[in-house]
């Protein structure tokens, strides 16, 4: 696993992690699902999704939010815990859609022994729309 920046090294406010990048369509919505029970016909069916007000099928929001953590274990690793995260979704992944999870470090804390991280994040498309911001506490040993 590629990290980053390492367990242990300096964390600066306004660091940003290398872009974790995903594309989307029935493939990966076929997994998330298989996984989750979730065949959902907005999320599976073009026809659906576009009864529904999109232009094709669209993508689980809890996925997008699965991405988050994704991308915060591959920039800091296993030993990294997860506090909290929160998003709010605020755009459809509609199938062939590039979603790009990008996060800057707000703020740097120690507690006890552990370092904790207040990090900012987003998925966004390949143009740059925002599809779901988020907020990470990340606790480092």
């Amino acid at each position: 696993m590629t990290q980053m920046h390492r367990v242990g090294a300096p964390f600066d406010v306004g660091h940003e992690f290398e872009p974790f990048v995903r594309d989307s369509g029935f493939p990966y919505w076929n997994r998330y699902a298989a996984v989750n029970d979730e065949f959902i016909d907005i999320h599976m069916d073009d026809e659906a999704g576009q009864a529904a007000g999109y232009p094709t099928a669209f993508g689980m929001g809890n996925l997008t939010w699965a991405y988050f953590h994704v991308a915060l274990h591959r920039w800091l690793g296993d030993e990294s815990r997860v506090v909290s995260l929160s998003t709010q979704f605020r755009s459809a992944v509609t199938r062939g859609t590039q979603v790009v999870v990008r996060g800057t470090v707000s703020a740097v804390r120690v507690s006890g022994a552990e370092t904790v991280l207040e990090i900012d994040m987003r998925a966004e498309d390949s143009n740059g729309n925002r599809l779901a911001p988020a907020t990470a506490v990340i606790a480092l040993a």
